[in-house]
């Protein structure tokens, strides 16, 4: 029996990328592109597009392309976004998490936003149209197991991650989606992804640094698993 390989973590983004771009291209009625189009427009390699839809199995036609559709679909099930996913937002008071409470977005692409928390008594009690009262910290528990969540989105200080590391592991959340500016690593039970902002900076100032240079990012090296 042949081993299926495990995508790499960079192929799965852009599996989100071609997703936009797909549900996009249906909006305006397109119904077939080629990964030689999909690549130039998306600032990629053809046979980069074409390794990470390989991962998952044979979509398009040689010659033709791929369907518009059916390549949105396969990747709406790939990513698993066929089903509605809870999230709970921790630090529901600051700023970053207020603005993801009330970010209308996250429903289109089937998650949908059930409890807040925090941790300041000024805050908790709070009521956030559409979702309810912010809850305390205490109640994490017991509120991921009565609503079903399986996400937990942290928007707090680096500092308060030790303080709330344990109860945030052992909520029985399946993933942590952490905006703190501090390392959190998975464990077998709870994947967790953590978000740099810093490096997602430094990253697009590379990318105008280039353009200052007069080398388009078309004309950088093309994409590999590591990237």
């Amino acid at each position: 029996m042949v081993k299926k390989l495990v995508p790499p973590q960079a192929t799965i983004r852009r599996l989100s990328i071609y997703l936009r771009y797909l549900n996009g291209l249906d909006v305006d009625g397109v119904k077939v592109i080629s990964s030689h189009d999909l690549a130039r427009r998306l600032a990629l390699n053809p046979a980069q597009v074409r390794k990470d839809l390989a991962y998952f199995g044979e979509f398009g036609k040689r010659g033709v392309g791929y369907s518009v559709k059916k390549l949105r679909d396969h990747i709406v099930k790939i990513l698993g976004l066929q089903k509605m996913r809870k999230i709970a937002i921790i630090g529901a008071g600051g700023r970053l998490g207020t603005a993801l409470a009330l970010y209308t977005g996250f429903e289109r692409r089937n998650f949908k936003v059930c409890a807040l928390f925090d941790k300041d008594p000024a805050i908790v009690g709070n009521e956030v149209e559409g979702i309810g009262n912010i809850l305390s910290i205490g109640d994490l528990s017991k509120v991921v197991k009565e609503k079903g969540i399986e996400i937990l989105i942290l928007t707090i200080p680096a500092a308060a991650i030790k303080e709330i590391y344990d109860p945030v592991m052992l909520s029985g959340v399946k993933a942590v989606l952490n905006f703190a500016p501090f390392k959190m690593l998975s464990t077998e039970e709870v994947d967790v992804h953590n978000v740099d902002l810093t490096t997602e900076l430094e990253s697009l100032s590379y990318r105008l640094s280039l353009n200052e240079s007069g080398i388009s990012p078309l004309d950088k090296a093309p994409a590999t698993e590591e990237d």
